[in-house]
């Protein structure tokens, strides 16, 4: 299963490396694109599930990176949920 990474720019201008254990990430996001937190959010988290799902059709068992991925997403957004303007950029792929 052909795993990826998918960057990241926070409202606050830091960065992030993130994981996918599938090419999903590609059928959500445009690289370059700003999407509002609220919508990245949910594309993020249903991207990531699709992603532990495909590795469960395929292994047998659900893919906890995936999760754990999200976990760190759904922590790092945290301080930016009270801004109404808060945009996530995803900068790029890299596979």
């Amino acid at each position: 299963m052909p795993a990826m990474h998918f960057h990241l720019r926070w409202p606050d201008g830091s960065q992030s490396r993130c994981y996918s254990p599938s090419l999903v990430i590609k059928e959500c996001f445009e690289p370059g694109a700003s999407y509002p937190l609220p919508d990245f959010m949910r594309r993020v988290s249903e991207a990531l599930h699709i992603a532990s799902e495909r590795v469960r059709a395929k292994y047998g068992f659900a893919c906890s990176m995936a999760m754990d991925q999200l976990a760190r997403i759904e922590r790092d957004a945290m301080p930016f949920a009270g801004q109404p303007d808060a945009q996530v950029a995803v900068t790029r792929f890299e596979e």
